[in-house]
């Protein structure tokens, strides 16, 4: 008798972050849903800084707890620290971050996982993909056992013919400690799919007791923590632990030097591509020499080990090379390694070959998420797994497939990119990618994306009634504004000592709240705001959402204008089959582009690399625009 002899809807292959977002997703949905690991002890390993967020990225978390993610959930739950990062700035650019417990955050995911109706679990590494007749059909094991599915979503990591290089030594590995997976690539590129490779890398892990704090600068949270979770179910720490910073100097790169003529980086050993805003500390210093010093942040992996990363020095270099450099960073002199930073080569699949649901082109039902479609960072990669997940459940449902726009969310912008212009390097999100990102911000991702949830029953009926309460809280808010004066005697004191000027007759909050010289804290100091707030008992979050919605008034609805004109494009569909040999007047290089990407509208056209304004003119023209 075999293992399995029921057909699964979605088998999910891998349960890193994008993995396990991607079973949660497609099991709540409704459908049977098999998640297949090499290791059921690493789900949802971070296998590198042992964070969540930061720039943009803490947008994504947010969005992915507004559908019904997990990842927000988990997160809080295993948080050690809380930041909101440029806070100086604009609030479309406030990002949330936490250090995270890294022991914690896989035990709570897979808590959290095995609590999930409709999804099973096996361990084993998946060898080949079955399909029949262009169509996904299951996956195979390296047991030789063969899984059936109606779809299936692969999200290997770096395991797909993994490679670590630790400076002339090199061997297979998915990550430190396991092994790679092999047989799917070379399944695929069978099927005629294209694959490449990337390069990514961690740095050294140190023992924090063989460290002298003294001598760096304590990092400490924010003295009033957030949280990543819309929902009630987690609160905001109440205690943190401290991050240090510290600093290479001249002397340490002198000495990273001397491993130079062994670095696989430098020696050819390594051809592809790493991370380009997370460069190992061998680049910044061949990059950057000018330089004179790097940061370095030492983050604590949990609150009771002494584990502890070293963020800001990645590399390959050989290990005792690594040792004898980080010796000479102040308060690293005793330091002791728990193990050496490594870099690692591994497979992926340019994904201008999948469509906006991430399914592929030539496969049916096959759907790829996170690393192997060239991206880097957990949240990257759970928000992908996410919309694999659901769209691969939504498919076997009969159900419309489930797509974010440019202007709905930081995701739609992140799988946008990814199909429409590739990557041949690790892509990582960034709030200048995202052309709308004063709608797109931290703090509305629940009014902007869990109805949407709702109504195709991710997202639970709680979750949308708790942001329903909110913004109509926020809106109530803001009306008030509108709607009540404030006089010239009470408000001038208040606009003097913040150097705007005076008014000389009464008119109303709305007007005079949005001036950028007053900020929240001067807000609340008068009267009838005072007043409204009590009565009514609204949270920060409802003040500080009514408080964006008054200030920056003029800037979103300026967006919220270009957004239609973009969804104006978006409705102008092009039909699967367009033959572009037939539209002569548009550049050779225009017509190959699209021809291989297959934009399905004009707007996605428009964004294509090599495809001018003058070319989507033509098409219009062709279509009968």
């Amino acid at each position: 008798m075999s293992l399995f002899q029921e057909v699964y809807d979605v088998i999910v292959v891998g349960a890193g972050h994008a993995g396990s977002e991607a079973a949660a997703a497609a099991a709540n949905i409704g459908s049977k849903t098999l998640l297949v690991t090499m290791s059921l002890q690493n789900i949802a390993q971070m296998s590198c800084n042992p964070a969540m967020g930061g720039i943009a990225k803490g947008q994504i978390v947010r969005e992915i707890d507004a559908l019904g993610g997990y990842s927000g959930i988990v997160s809080d739950r295993t948080a050690i620290q809380f930041k909101m990062l440029n806070k100086s700035k604009g609030p479309a650019m406030w990002s949330p971050r936490v250090q995270s417990d890294r022991m914690r955050f896989a035990e709570e995911w897979r808590n959290m996982l095995e609590q999930t109706p409709n999804l099973d679990f096996y361990q084993e590494m998946v060898s080949g993909i079955l399909t029949e007749n262009g169509r996904v059909t299951g996956i195979r094991t390296a047991l030789g056992i063969e899984i059936k599915a109606k779809s299936v979503v692969l999200t290997n990591g770096t395991f797909l013919n993994g490679l670590i290089h630790i400076g002339e030594k090199q061997f297979g590995g998915g990550r430190a400690g396991e092994s790679a997976a092999h047989g799917i690539t070379e399944d695929l590129v069978k099927l005629g799919f294209e694959a490449g490779r990337m390069k990514t890398g961690t740095p050294p892990r140190v023992d924090g007791r063989s460290l002298d704090y003294s001598k760096m600068e304590p990092q400490p949270g924010d003295a009033k923590p957030n949280k990543f979770s819309y929902l009630g179910i987690t609160k905001p720490l109440s205690v943190q632990r401290d991050c240090h910073m510290t600093y290479t100097s001249e002397l340490v790169h002198d000495l990273l030097r001397e491993g130079f003529d062994r670095s696989p980086m430098f020696n050819g050993r390594i051809k592809s591509l790493g991370p380009r805003y997370c460069p190992s500390i061998e680049d910044k210093i061949n990059r950057f020499a000018d330089k004179d010093r790097h940061q370095l942040f030492v983050e604590p992996e949990g609150w009771n080990t002494v584990e502890v990363y070293v963020n800001g020095f990645s590399t390959s270099l050989p290990e005792e090379v690594q040792f004898k450099a980080l010796r000479s960073v102040a308060g690293f002199e005793k330091v002791k390694f728990f193990r050496p930073g490594y870099a690692i080569e591994y497979d992926y699949f340019p994904p201008t070959q999948l469509q906006h649901t991430l399914e592929t082109k030539l496969v049916e039902g096959l759907y790829f998420a996170g690393q192997i479609n060239g991206t880097t960072g957990y949240e990257e990669a759970a928000s992908q797994g996410l919309m694999a997940g659901i769209n691969a459940s939504l498919k076997v449902q009969g159900r419309d497939p489930f797509i974010l726009k440019r202007n709905e969310a930081y995701i739609g912008v992140l799988i946008d990119d990814l199909i429409t212009k590739g990557t041949e390097e690790p892509y990582r999100m960034f709030t200048s990618r995202a052309e709308y990102r004063t709608l797109l911000r931290q703090d509305n991702a629940d009014f902007r994306l869990t109805p949407k949830s709702y109504e195709i029953g991710l997202a639970k009926e709680d979750r949308l009634r708790t942001m329903e309460k909110k913004r109509d809280a926020s809106e109530a808010f803001v009306s008030f504004f509108k709607e009540t004066s404030v006089n010239p005697k009470e408000a001038n004191p208040i606009l003097e000592a913040k150097g705007s000027s005076p008014m000389v007759q009464p008119d109303k909050m709305f007007k005079v709240f949005s001036r950028p010289q007053l900020e929240l804290e001067d807000i609340l100091r008068f009267e009838d705001v005072q007043k409204y707030i009590e009565e009514n008992q609204l949270d920060e979050e409802v003040i500080e959402q009514a408080e964006i919605q008054v200030k920056y008034s003029g800037y979103i609805e300026k967006e919220k204008n270009n957004a239609d004109k973009l969804n104006r494009l978006e409705d102008l569909k092009i039909r699967p089959d367009f033959d572009y040999d037939l539209v002569k007047s548009i550049s050779h290089e225009a017509r190959e582009k699209l021809k291989k990407i297959r934009p399905v509208t004009i707007s996605q056209a428009s964004r294509i690399s090599g495809v001018s304004p003058a070319d989507i003119s033509i098409l219009l023209i062709h279509m009968g625009r």
